[in-house]
Formats: structure tokens, C-alpha cells, sequence
């Protein structure tokens, strides 16, 4: 597996500029990178610019907290289709996961879901804030309501992804969902081992620099 293929090139800052999207698209298109992605604002823009290109466009829904009502993420999601994405990143309600809600939990998940129909949707289920029984609780109801892939983290929280994290979700998940491991990854080998530890995509803000270091090491 090339590891170009696997990655979503993140930029999700609140100050990003129209011209930091573009540069971020030229370099997922230079890259071959698998998709783009960038707050749900920039779905039109971003769409626009790899249109003649197989990269794919990603919208994050409910970000970074998660704590917003089911209909607002709903909303959120449905309008990023309409504007042309292709996935779907939406924040799990962390304080309902906390509260041991977990129907609420699910519902949230599963009302997104329903509103995008076949587009792929990741869930953030944000580790930091999770102990490892919530973890796997957590994959278990992502796992019911049909999302298609859990994702570790935002980047926005305490701490990134983990190795350890990665390697439960594998776990609990038995291939019926996939993982994305996102937070903190920012080189080569650094994405390699996500990857060899059953992570299908990477989240990062460096996927440029990782292709160029997995090309020179190819090349020596």
C-alpha cells in the first residue's frame, strides 16, 4: 500500500485563508493524496479546486467539540453534500459519552449517517477524554450505527492519537469498521506505524512532508 493513498490532508484551523486552501489542495493533488480535509465552509472552494483531480473532497461536521444538537450536525452535514463532499468527519457528543448516554450517543451518530446516506462517515470519538472502557464503548455504538469508520482524536484536544488506541479499536472493531488515526502524526515512519498497527487513514497536516520522506527512502 502506497502511503499516499491512505491520507486526509488536514486543515482545519480557525484562521485558514481561502489561499491556505488552495495550497493545501495543490499539494494533495501533487501528492496523489487520498482526500482534502477542511472545515465544512470550504467544502465549495475546495471541491472547485480538485475538480479535475481523483483527490476527494472531506468535511468535518459538529467540529472540534461535538457538542452541539443532533439537528444542527444533521444540517451541517447534509449542506457539505450538497456542496460537494465526499465524506464525512463529525464529532461524537463527548459529555453524552461522559454521562453514560449512550442512546444518545448513538442516535447522534445514526441521525448523521441516515442524512448523508452512502458517503462514507467518520466518527472522532476524541481518546484524550475517553478512559479505555469508554474507547471501546464508544467503537462498539459507532460500530451499531453503521458509521464506516472511528477516528482517535481532532487535534484540537490535550493529545493525539496513540498506538495503544489504535491497536484497541483494532481490537473491539473485528472488521466491521474501519480506523483513522489523526492527532499529532507529522512524519513518515510516524504515520508507517498507525498504519502496521491496523489504522486505514491517516489524518494529518503533513501529508506533503510524509509522501516526499516515504519517496527518498524508497529511493536509497
Amino acid at each position: 500500500m502506497k502511503i499516499n493513498s491512505t491520507i486526509d490532508h488536514t486543515l482545519l484551523s480557525p484562521i485558514a485563508s481561502k489561499k491556505d486552501i488552495y495550497k493545501l489542495c495543490e499539494e494533495a493533488i501533487e501528492h496523489r493524496l487520498f482526500s482534502v480535509c477542511v472545515n465544512s465552509s470550504y467544502v465549495p472552494l475546495a471541491k472547485h479546486l480538485l475538480a479535475k483531480s481523483s483527490v476527494k473532497t472531506c468535511a468535518t461536521v459538529g467540529f472540534p467539540f461535538g457538542a452541539m444538537s443532533t439537528q444542527a450536525k444533521v444540517t451541517e452535514a447534509k449542506q457539505a453534500i450538497e456542496d460537494g463532499a465526499d465524506e464525512i468527519d463529525m464529532v461524537m457528543n463527548i459529555g453524552m459519552m461522559k454521562s453514560k448516554n449512550f442512546v444518545s450517543v448513538y442516535k447522534d451518530i445514526r441521525d448523521v449517517k441516515l442524512a448523508i446516506g452512502q458517503k462514507p462517515l467518520k466518527v472522532i470519538i476524541e481518546i484524550s477524554e475517553l478512559s479505555k472502557n469508554e474507547i471501546i464503548k464508544a467503537c462498539q455504538i459507532c460500530i451499531d450505527a453503521k458509521a464506516d469508520f472511528i477516528k482517535t482524536c481532532t487535534g484540537f484536544s490535550k493529545s493525539g492519537a496513540t498506538l495503544t488506541a489504535v491497536k484497541m479499536l483494532k481490537k473491539t472493531a473485528r472488521g466491521k469498521i474501519k480506523i483513522k488515526a489523526s492527532g499529532g502524526i507529522a512524519d513518515y515512519e510516524t504515520a508507517l506505524k498507525y498504519i502496521e498497527s491496523g489504522a486505514d487513514r491517516i489524518g494529518t497536516s503533513s501529508g506533503a512532508t510524509i509522501v516526499s520522506q516515504s519517496r527518498i527512502l524508497e529511493a536509497s
